[in-house]
């Protein structure tokens, strides 16, 4: 069978749609191109050429003036990443010095309670270490004075060798 014997077939309407929709809205001029190519075969299944095809369909096609909302297969799900990128949000409002300097007071308030609780907490540290070293030093003391004893007795009893050696 040649393609002169074949004939033509109706027209595809739904994939020819779908190839319009991307014809007119395809995101790059590539996808638009691609679609262009893609309708004109569609039409020539049918035994159409493009315009031949695009009448018919316009003229099946009832006549709005807007465009119907982007199609949402799930309206209740949330959007999809890359629909979620496409909305930006608001610049912020750009910062005052006053705003500053509030935060900066804000901010060395809230170290110098910190620091104060540091230092109290520290405080009770220190007293108690005191506490249980009261001990020890009073032992070290004793030691101390044992020590300082022993050593005037010896001391005492070295000039006396020597004091009768003499």
């Amino acid at each position: 069978m040649t393609p002169r014997d074949r004939r033509p077939q109706a027209l595809d309407r739904e994939r020819f749609d779908k190839c319009r929709a991307l014809m007119e809205r395809g995101a790059t001029d590539g996808e638009r191109a691609a679609a262009l190519a893609a309708a004109t075969r569609v039409a020539a299944t049918a035994g159409l050429t493009l315009a031949e095809a695009l009448a018919a369909r316009d003229s099946a096609r009832p006549k709005c003036t807007e465009s119907p909302p982007p199609h949402t297969p799930h309206p209740g799900r949330r959007p999809y990443p890359f629909q979620q990128r496409a909305k930006r949000p608001p610049k912020p409002e750009p910062i005052t010095v006053e705003e500053i300097m509030r935060q900066k007071a804000e901010d060395l308030a809230r170290r110098k309670k910190a620091a104060a609780r540091e230092e109290k907490r520290m405080q009770k540290v220190y007293e108690e270490w005191e506490r249980e070293h009261a001990a020890v030093r009073e032992a070290q003391v004793e030691r101390d004075r044992e020590w300082a004893a022993r050593r005037a007795s010896e001391a005492g009893h070295c000039e006396q060798d020597e004091g009768a050696a003499t």
